[in-house]
C-alpha cells in the first residue's frame, strides 16, 4: 500500500530544492524526517511537510500501518510556473528576472517484509 502528497507552487527553485529530496530518496519515514529537520537548507522545510502529510495520508487510508515501517519510495521535483519580473540595467534597458516555482511530490510505501 502506499500514499502520495504533493505541494504546488513552492516559491523555489527546483534545483535546490532536488539538492534536498536527494538527501532522503529511499530512507526510512524516521530518518527522512531527521535528516531534513536538522538540515539547513531553506527547502527542507517544505519537502518535510510534504513527507509528513503523506504519512498522514497513509494513516488515514490504512488503519494498521505503523509509521516505522514505511519508508520514501518516491520523491519527484519538477518546475513550476516562472513569474517574470523585470529590473532595469545600464543604458535603459531592462534585465527579466525568473522567479521559479516548484512542485514536490512524495510518495510513500510500507516495508516489505
Amino acid at each position: 500500500m502506499e500514499a502520495r502528497a504533493i505541494a504546488k507552487y513552492v516559491r523555489m527553485s527546483p534545483r535546490k530544492v532536488r539538492q534536498v529530496a536527494d538527501l532522503i530518496r529511499g530512507k526510512n519515514v524516521g530518518e527522512a524526517i531527521n535528516i531534513l529537520h536538522f538540515t539547513t537548507k531553506a527547502a527542507s522545510e517544505p519537502i518535510e511537510k510534504v513527507l509528513r502529510s503523506a504519512v498522514s495520508n497513509m494513516l488515514n487510508l490504512e488503519t494498521k500501518v505503523d509509521p516505522d515501517e514505511l519508508f520514501v519510495k518516491e520523491i519527484k521535483v519538477d518546475g513550476g510556473v516562472t513569474l517574470k519580473r523585470f529590473r532595469a540595467a545600464s543604458m535603459g534597458r531592462a534585465v527579466r528576472i525568473r522567479k521559479r516555482t516548484s512542485h514536490i511530490s512524495v510518495v510513500v510505501a510500507e516495508v516489505t517484509k
